[in-house]
C-alpha cells in the first residue's frame, strides 16, 4: 500500500499527463538514516511515465511538464525525487 504522498503523486500525474504507463516508486526505505531522510517513509521517489504529452519534446521538456504537474512535491516536500519520461513506443 502506498502512501498519501506517493498517492498525491499518482493523482496529479494521472490527472495532467494521462498516461499511458505510471509507476511511482517509493525509494525510501534505500535512504533511512541518510540526509533527506525525515523518517516518513515517503522522502524520496523515482516516477517512470509514458504520456502521448512527451511526443516530440526533449528530455528536459519533459521533465517541466513533470514538475509542474507535482507542484511543491518535489525539492520541498519529498527530497528526491528521480524520473524516467516517455512517449509511447519508446523504450522504457
Amino acid at each position: 500500500m502506498s502512501g498519501p504522498v506517493a498517492q498525491e503523486i499518482e493523482c496529479l500525474l494521472t490527472e495532467a499527463l494521462s498516461p499511458t504507463r505510471l509507476e511511482v516508486i517509493n525509494d525510501s526505505a534505500q535512504h533511512h538514516g541518510h540526509a533527506g531522510d525525515d523518517g516518513s517513509g515517503e522522502s524520496h521517489f523515482t516516477v517512470i511515465v509514458e504520456s502521448a504529452q512527451f511526443e516530440g519534446k526533449n528530455r528536459l521538456a519533459r521533465q517541466r511538464l513533470v514538475l509542474a504537474a507535482l507542484g511543491d512535491i518535489p525539492g520541498n516536500r519529498v527530497h528526491a525525487f528521480a524520473m524516467k519520461c516517455f512517449a509511447p513506443g519508446e523504450a522504457a
